[in-house]
């Protein structure tokens, strides 16, 4: 070989080189799924499954959420549900409408005064067991946004759903531990038939066949709503109420109704950021927090930085504690939510933060505004016309009151225990005394869950999300706006973005695993009283981006997964 061919060898060798590196190293090790069609995006890859094959029989957004909803209650029972509610929010691309859908739980009507101090002195009774449960709104929200905006018959949406429940799914990982750390299940005949065997959580690859939640999926396929609040199972669920001392009855579920509503909304550095109204407190948390931190520039910043993660914290602190005091079901209570997320509001806050030292939680009070259970799962659903829907719903707690009803397969909430039951006294000044959400029969109590959409400054729809989490909720959302809006990540950066937790009237700051012994010591030394946490929330998300759709599952919790639509 001449010199001349053993140059070109080598320049051949260096450059077919480089172009391999150059083509397996990405820019981040965490990837959204990127795709140009529809996209779902879920706490589980099966129920994600699910909503894709809707949309492939022509289905839109909306039938594809009604799909998924249903699905979860098999694959995710600990969260997914026809026993819970939720908040929803649906954009239709056509008319560039949103629209807020309202399907909380809510409590039961014909309570009195004795229950109402039963349920106040017995802690256990409102989170496990029959008198626990509100009514669910699960079934109604999901059912009449169908009516007024789905495409597809009811029945061919929930074929696949009955399919999947009475075929079975093999018992994850995931779901084995969920079932095991859920005492209350065991105190439920119905729960421990379902989810036990030989007396033991059932085991990981077990087929755990679901034939009674199958058949209260036909019977709602056939007779839609009717079926769950005056039909049949309405009167399953009657009679295990009667026969165990619980308070809902036949009146209180025919009388729910979900609610329809426009959203609430701020702008963020020139983006339109939409949320739902009250009972959703964690919406108000989100917004209040965004127009906080747009009083300070992020420029020089970065998402990790200590000076960032300061401004986050006390915008946070901040905006749980407006929510802590004035928010509540807007039918028996007068939300003051304009104010709340109104920019004077949010910049007289914003004066009072110190660059670098923490604010105590007694020097903020929630008063200032008229002087100037983490078990929760969400959805966010596109399809190719671009309509699209934002869906957080509960149980509350992980697998609610642990009470199934008889013969449907159906989980109740436990949302009897989310009222703040210490109102009045004077000695409490957490939520728990809040005003907003005090007790009251037919009431729907104040929620964190936050699902969201956002526009971009050519009013384009940019960002659909949500998280479980409780509390955690709107720091977890608060996190991916910011890092998409203020740091220009990709979807899976600012999913995976170490998150952090700053409540009131508490001291601690919570943080994942994932931050700089720095920059903690940095957090420290603004006076911030630091504590470890667990993973906050499970994100799932969808940013439509140069690059098309990318969809992204919050690895935080296993199991969940993105679904695309194939041109």
């Amino acid at each position: 070989m001449t010199h001349k061919n053993i140059l070109f060898s080598l320049l051949f060798l260096s450059l077919n080189s480089w172009a391999q590196v150059s083509y397996i190293d990405y820019p981040s090790p965490f990837h959204p799924t990127i795709g140009s069609s529809g996209m779902v995006v879920s706490q589980n890859q099966a129920s994600s499954d699910i909503g894709l094959e809707i949309l492939n029989m022509g289905g839109n957004a909306i039938d594809a959420a009604v799909a998924v909803g249903f699905s979860l209650a098999t694959t995710l029972p600990r969260a997914g549900n026809l026993g819970g509610g939720g908040f929803m929010l649906v954009y239709l691309s056509d008319e560039q409408k949103t629209i807020a859908v309202d399907f909380r739980s809510a409590a039961p009507k014909n309570l009195s005064n004795n229950d109402f101090l039963f349920l106040r002195d017995n802690y256990d009774q409102r989170r496990y067991g029959y008198k626990a449960s509100g009514v669910p709104g699960t079934v109604a929200g999901l059912l009449q946004t169908h009516d007024r905006y789905g495409k597809l018959p009811l029945k061919k949406i929930l074929q696949p759903v009955i399919k999947q429940a009475s075929k079975g799914i093999l018992v994850s990982y995931d779901l084995n531990q969920a079932i095991g750390s859920a005492d209350q299940i065991n105190l439920d005949k119905e729960s421990k038939n379902i989810y036990y065997q030989d007396g033991s959580p059932a085991k990981e690859h077990f087929l755990m066949k679901r034939p009674y939640l199958a058949w209260t999926f036909r019977e709602i396929a056939k007779d839609g709503e009717e079926a769950f609040y005056t039909g049949s199972i309405a009167k399953k669920i009657v009679k295990a109420m009667k026969q165990n001392g619980g308070y809902i009855n036949a009146k209180d579920l025919k009388d729910y109704k979900p609610r329809f509503a426009e959203p609430i909304q701020t702008t963020y550095r020139n983006h339109k950021v939409l949320a739902h109204p009250p009972p959703a407190g964690g919406a108000a948390v989100l917004l209040e927090g965004l127009n906080i931190l747009e009083n300070f520039s992020t420029d020089e910043l970065t998402p990790n930085s200590a000076n960032f993660l300061h401004l986050f914290a006390e915008a946070l602190q901040r905006g749980h504690m407006d929510r802590s005091r004035f928010m509540g079901d807007p039918e028996f209570y007068d939300v003051p939510i304009e104010k709340i997320i109104s920019k004077e509001r949010a910049k007289s806050l914003a004066e009072g933060i110190n660059y670098n030292k923490a604010t105590p939680s007694d020097a903020l009070n929630p008063n200032s505004l008229f002087q100037e259970g983490e078990n929760t799962t969400h959805y966010s659903i596109i399809d190719i016309d671009g309509n699209v829907v934002s869906n957080t719903y509960t149980l509350g707690y992980s697998f609610g009151s642990g009470v199934t009803i008889p013969g449907t397969g159906i989980l109740l909430d436990n949302q009897m225990n989310n009222f703040a039951y210490q109102y009045g006294n004077p000695e409490v000044i957490d939520r728990s005394a809040s005003i907003g959400n005090r007790f009251e029969p037919g009431k729907r109590p104040m929620s964190t869950m936050t699902p969201i959409i956002v526009f971009d400054e050519n009013n384009a729809l940019k960002l659909i999300t949500g998280s479980p989490g409780g509390a955690l909720i709107p720091a977890a959302v608060l996190r991916v706006v910011t890092g998409i809006i203020d740091f220009n990540l990709n979807l899976g950066e600012a999913t995976m973005l170490p998150r952090l937790h700053k409540d009131w009237p508490y001291k601690s700051l919570r943080l994942e695993r994932g931050f700089s012994e720095d920059t903690l010591k940095i957090l420290q030394s603004y006076g911030h009283e630091l504590e470890e946490s667990k993973t906050m929330g499970s994100t799932q998300s969808i940013l439509i981006s140069s690059r098309g759709k990318e969809g992204f599952a919050d690895l935080r919790r296993p199991n969940a997964g993105v679904a695309i639509q194939i041109d």
